[in-house]
């Protein structure tokens, strides 16, 4: 049987040209080699899988090159490159610093560098995951780093660069290496495929670079993956059920239903995702990509953002010019906080369902922006309306985070006159228009201005510099402001209401658990001193100390209940509860304790007599 190679050795880059996404970095090399300008330390370091040791590797083979080519690549002929290519070089030596990381290892390196190569100008160290060397291992290595010999050059690769020593940072020329980009990832895919003999879809293929995050390693191996599920015909839909993503028609069905206000059609299409096997973490985050993505292709400036196939983006462009961004972002708003209580939620499904229906509303949402200059109210809908004229409520737009306020609908006042009927566009011109002071009368009847009956625009009237509301708009207010006075009124004092009240101040503590304070609670009494005075009675010295430090609590509970902020609270001391009291026999004090023995037992002051005891009382 044929070995098999994986496409990530197969097709790893023998030469700068090949590298893909890093050209910032192999154009930097190239010109250092041609320049004879080679420091002899380089750090490279970048996420996993963007070419770091390719990188070493190819540096190392283009220095010993025999034949250097003018534009800095090596030859792959002369000698240096044979004995590369095929694993037997002398001059290159790589280490593994995630299994060779003891300052032991390092010393034998150390040893090794004292030598000069036996053929070719330089000897290349190549150290692997050097962010796995020990402290002592840094240390050993410093001298040698700093001063190698002109032969000697150090090529270092990590993924972490925050855990190496900062004295090896400063002896080192530092490479950062970037995440490919999806688009470079896509058209190397693309040329594999190709060379391969296999068929895939460019949507197939920006599924693999989305998924794999800019690591090229990543992105081959589930290439290879996808080759044997597929046996060679990778299409869009095999290459979904293989990465186990959902697919973005289900997002786009799902914002058509919530444009709708279809919530049935949603709660179906979020149970048929369910059903697949996706949580709804997944699909609350994959949707908030979704409407970024939306928001993105808005404008055209950002639409290179959106890193997606050629026709998903014109899908994705299409839907957006429906929305308003405020629209979008206030979903994504939603969405965010949906996403960060999701792990405290019992009911994650309903959680997300929740969100879905709120959704479904915000599109009816309306803001009201107040200009403080003109008095104007202007009403903003998010979302073209579609036909849908059901209002939207308090609950879904609360938490939807939208604040809503309903337009007072003004009722028409009385006519002393007849007037014509306007004209459509007049009528128009009167709804967009300021209020409109009313002409002086020549004679003295008055001639009153028929107001819109719009449920848009409330009529204003100046009157003495203030606004007089009509209709529906002054019986809220008058209800509002009976409601406030009845909130302000004081609640009259008396003894039945003193105990209910005291009852629930007590029932605090007990909830909290805290059964001292309710014991010394229910042992004091209360009794009204006046209208506005109460007393609480402690029936001994302690208790009434207590009293005195839970005085102020108690006295703004009461306060509050009463809604009256001069009540007085008086503590009183009744020690003549305590005695009516049975509280059973006091105890007694070592003295009166040894005279009741002596009385029951008269040997013992015998006892004690003879031995001459001397008792401490």
């Amino acid at each position: 049987m044929e070995n098999f190679i994986v496409s990530a050795r197969k097709y790893r880059p023998q030469n700068f040209s090949t590298v893909v996404g890093q050209s910032h970095i192999t154009t930097t090399l190239k010109n250092a080699i041609r320049n004879h300008q080679l420091a002899h330390a380089f750090l490279f370091c970048g996420p996993r899988g963007v070419g770091k040791t390719t990188c070493a590797r190819i540096l190392a083979k283009t220095i010993n090159c025999e034949n250097l080519q003018p534009d800095g690549e090596a030859c792959n002929e002369c000698n240096s490159c044979r004995t590369f290519n095929e694993g037997s070089s002398f001059n290159i030596h790589e280490l593994d610093a995630a299994s060779n990381n003891s300052v032991d290892d390092i010393r034998t390196l150390v040893e090794q560098v004292r030598f000069a190569p036996q053929a070719g100008k330089y000897k290349i160290y190549i150290i692997d995951e050097v962010h796995m060397l020990s402290s002592s291992a840094f240390n050993a290595f410093l001298k040698t780093l700093e001063e190698p010999p002109s032969y000697a050059i150090f090529i270092l690769a990590t993924t972490e660069k925050h855990k190496i020593l900062p004295t090896i940072l400063s002896r080192c020329q530092i490479f950062d290496f970037k995440r490919i980009t999806i688009q470079d990832t896509v058209d190397h895919l693309a040329e594999i495929v190709s060379k391969e003999h296999i068929t895939a879809e460019t949507d197939a293929l920006h599924l693999i670079a989305q998924k794999t995050d800019g690591c090229m390693r990543d992105s081959l191996s589930t290439l290879d993956k996808i080759v044997s599920f597929t046996a060679g015909n990778i299409t869009y839909q095999n290459t979904l059920e293989h990465l186990n993503i959902l697919d973005y028609d289900y997002y786009f069905k799902v914002m058509d239903a919530v444009m709708q206000q279809d919530i049935s059609n949603a709660l179906v299409l979020f149970d048929e995702i369910l059903q697949k096997g996706f949580e709804g973490d997944n699909f609350l985050g994959g949707w908030s990509e979704f409407l970024r993505n939306l928001l993105v292709c808005k404008d055209e400036k950002v639409l290179h953002l959106v890193e997606v196939s050629g026709n998903l983006r014109d899908r994705y462009k299409e839907l957006s010019g429906k929305l308003s961004p405020a629209y979008l972002v206030t979903a994504l708003n939603l969405l965010n906080d949906t996403e960060i209580h999701y792990r405290q939620a019992r009911n994650k499904r309903l959680h997300v369902e929740m969100a879905l229906i709120k959704l479904c509303y915000l599109q009816q949402a309306v803001n009201l922006v107040s200009n403080d200059s003109t008095g104007e109210v202007v009403k903003k809908n998010l979302v073209p309306d579609g036909g849908a004229s059901q209002k939207l409520r308090g609950p879904f737009m609360k938490a939807a985070g939208v604040k809503m306020e309903t337009q007072p609908v003004s009722s028409p006042s009385p006519v002393s006159t007849p007037v014509a009927k306007q004209e459509p566009q007049a009528a128009a011109a009167t709804l967009t228009s300021p209020p409109v002071q009313p002409a002086p009368a020549e004679t003295p009847i008055t001639k009153t201005v028929p107001q819109p009956t719009d449920t848009k625009t409330a009529t204003k009237k100046p009157s003495n510099g203030h606004t007089k509301l009509t209709g529906l708009a002054a019986m809220k207010e008058a209800l509002a402001e009976k409601t406030r006075e009845e909130s302000n009124a004081v609640i009259p004092i008396t003894q039945g209401a003193l105990h209910v009240y005291w009852e629930e101040f007590i029932e605090r503590f007990r909830q909290a658990n805290k059964m001292t304070v309710v014991s010394n609670l229910q042992l004091a009494s209360l009794e009204m001193l006046g209208q506005e005075e109460i007393g609480l009675k402690s029936r001994n010295l302690v208790q009434h100390r207590f009293m005195e430090e839970e005085k102020l609590e108690i006295s703004e509970f009461f306060k509050q209940k009463f809604n009256n902020p001069a009540i007085v609270l008086t503590l009183i001391l009744d020690e003549s509860l305590q005695e009516n009291t049975d509280i059973g026999p006091q105890p007694l004090s070592s003295r009166e304790q040894f005279a009741k023995m002596v009385e029951k037992y008269p040997l013992v002051k015998e006892l004690k007599d003879r031995l001459l005891m001397e008792l401490d009382f």
